[in-house]
């Protein structure tokens, strides 16, 4: 019995000298702890710039990250806002910390020197926020009650193509429907009207993040959608169209 309650207390002991999710209330809060992030993303540099004396743990998807917080592997998981809110849907033992993090825009990627391209896609862009195609791709993959209804667009009858580097792994913007397998979402409609601008039809090259810029580099693609902030990093080795979508992250804890 005396083994018993020593073992208890023991327990009891160890237990408290455990650090607990629950006190993950801010970005201070991750001084120290296991972060995941997606592997090439902002949250990557944000962590290692801003956090140096936490532990990076870099995953190929935000999914994969969510997996790991759920067995414990990390304390917490920093990404953007729209994507960790797709992951809470789907794990309801998971929550969203928001805190202060520095607004970010979402923008296309284009060859460094490309002008032609990326007068077009800004122009394409401009033309989507005046004649209500914008708003209505908004009201589409981000809208409040989370239904989403595919916008009918057409291809253009050529049989050219402009190839699209994407990552279908972050919705609402790029992701593999569950019924079909096709990859869609908000920045797979805005590819879709950027290769109708160029006169051509849209090819979608599935990569992982981190190799998307080598990937355009190369030409294996001639633009990236994929919910790629325009930093002044990344603006160093790619053009930037005009930004269409303003972002923040967040911290995903368990509850």
């Amino acid at each position: 019995m005396k083994k018993f309650f020593a073992l208890v207390i023991f327990s009891t002991l160890l237990y408290s000298c455990l650090p607990k999710n629950s006190e993950i209330n801010s970005i201070e809060d991750l001084a120290g702890k296991r972060i995941g992030v997606q592997s090439g993303t902002t949250s990557a540099s944000y962590i290692s710039k801003h956090l140096p004396d936490s532990y990076l743990m870099e995953f190929i998807t935000g999914y994969d990250a969510a997996e790991a917080l759920k067995k414990r592997k990390i304390d917490a998981i920093v990404m953007d806002e729209l994507p960790a809110k797709s992951i809470i849907a789907r794990n309801d033992n998971l929550k969203i910390v928001k805190d202060k993090f520095v607004e970010e825009e979402y923008a296309v990627a284009v060859r460094k020197g490309n002008k032609e391209l990326l007068d077009s896609i800004n122009k394409t862009i401009r033309e989507a926020r005046e004649n209500g195609t914008y708003k209505a791709l908004v009201n589409a993959f981000i809208s409040v009650e989370g239904n989403i209804q595919l916008p009918e667009t057409e291809e253009a009858e050529t049989d050219e193509y402009i190839t699209m580097g994407t990552n279908a792994a972050f919705p609402p913007f790029e992701y593999t429907c569950r019924d079909d397998g096709k990859i869609i979402g908000f920045d797979i409609s805005l590819g879709q009207i950027i290769a109708n601008g160029c006169g051509k039809k849209l090819k979608i090259l599935d990569k992982p993040f981190d190799s998307l810029i080598p990937a355009l580099q190369t030409g294996a693609v001639d633009f990236i959608a994929a919910g790629m902030s325009a930093t002044e990093d990344r603006r160093q080795v790619v053009d930037f169209s005009e930004p269409y979508y303003k972002t923040t992250q967040v911290i995903i804890t368990r509850k």
